[in-house]
């Protein structure tokens, strides 16, 4: 199987960081080979574990066990770990634009992305919401056919609207987003988990799921005409859920992935329960992408504190899923 690609995101973020210690835990903790594509400069500023330039990206099987193999991008200008800049987004977009390209040509088994700071990469013309909505032009794909789904360890969370203030998501809810939010969901649980019947918990948008329309009419007008669809598609969904009982331990083993109606209904409890450990995958894509779920976090960079787990819970999952696509070829 091909290596996976890192792209270490913000030159000037925890991206480096964690990445070089993620690599000097992998025999202990297994990780597939991977290689990391962005700036030499910002991971030896953070560590000191032996780096190799790579001339091929296909050199990285040959090199993982000795030391971290990196893709350098262009000469991005001065990098300072906690002080981003315009030159740290360049660099952080081209190592994107980079990995997506290996990734979809099938020279990387699929792509990690460190994190970036939005700002920064909006300064120099960046025009997308995130990372994953450019990663999904650039497969071709359309972003309402793509979703995020969030991954823990016995939890996996999938919002329908996603970046819009919360004042906007009743206005945003459609049954058609929905529908296709959770189709995504299915067939991704099934190509990249081995799921072969997915389980799927709708939540509802009000509180109580608004107790018959008591609070609200978004589950008798919208939602629940999506769960009757997906449920003459034959797929396993239930719903709609009251939102504050669908996340604790005795509910969880009851899905495969809840989807929720907006960002923060998805994210919250993700992170409450894993907040070291979340991974934010893109589902729908012809590519496997994963991510930390956590941000550039400058205000630590270079101090050697940041916690290499989500990381290292991404570059797990990329693995495993890339395997399992490898198996099912």
């Amino acid at each position: 199987m091909p290596p996976l690609a890192v792209a270490l995101g913000d030159p000037a973020g925890i991206g480096p960081e964690v990445i070089a210690k993620a690599w000097a835990m992998r025999e202990a903790l297994g990780l597939d080979p991977f290689f990391a594509i962005g700036d030499r400069r910002s991971l030896e500023a953070v560590s000191s574990v032996p780096v190799a330039t790579l001339t091929r990206p296909q050199d990285a099987l040959g090199l993982f066990d000795a030391a971290l193999p990196l893709l350098q991008v262009d000469d991005p200008g001065e990098i300072e770990p906690g002080r981003p800049n315009l030159a740290g987004a360049r660099c952080a977009l081209d190592s994107l634009e980079l990995a997506v390209g290996l990734a979809r040509a099938g020279i990387a088994s699929g792509l990690v992305t460190a994190p970036v700071a939005k700002s920064q990469l909006y300064a120099i013309g960046f025009q997308h919401p995130g990372q994953t909505e450019f990663i999904a032009e650039r497969c071709g794909v359309a972003a309402s056919n793509v979703a995020m789904m969030m991954v823990g360890p016995d939890l996996r969370t999938v919002p329908v609207t996603i970046h819009i203030p919360l004042a906007e998501v009743p206005q945003a809810l459609t049954t058609d987003l929905i529908l296709a939010r959770a189709r995504t969901t299915a067939r991704g649980l099934v190509r990249d988990f081995g799921i072969a019947t997915p389980r799927l918990a709708i939540a509802g948008l009000n509180p109580h799921a608004s107790e018959g329309g008591a609070m609200g009419s978004e589950e008798a007008r919208i939602i629940g005409p999506a769960i009757v669809q997906l449920q003459s598609e034959g797929l396993d969904v239930t719903g709609p859920h009251a939102p504050d009982s669908l996340f604790h331990a005795a509910a969880r083993p009851r899905y495969d992935a809840v989807i929720c109606m907006y960002h923060d209904q998805a994210l919250i409890p993700l992170k409450t329960l894993y907040f070291d450990e979340g991974v934010n995958m893109t589902l729908g894509l012809p590519i496997l992408r994963t991510a930390p779920d956590h941000g550039t976090a400058f205000a630590i960079a270079g101090k050697d504190l940041a916690s290499p787990r989500a990381m290292i819970a991404a570059i797990r999952l990329a693995g495993q899923c890339a395997r399992l696509r490898a198996s099912a070829a």
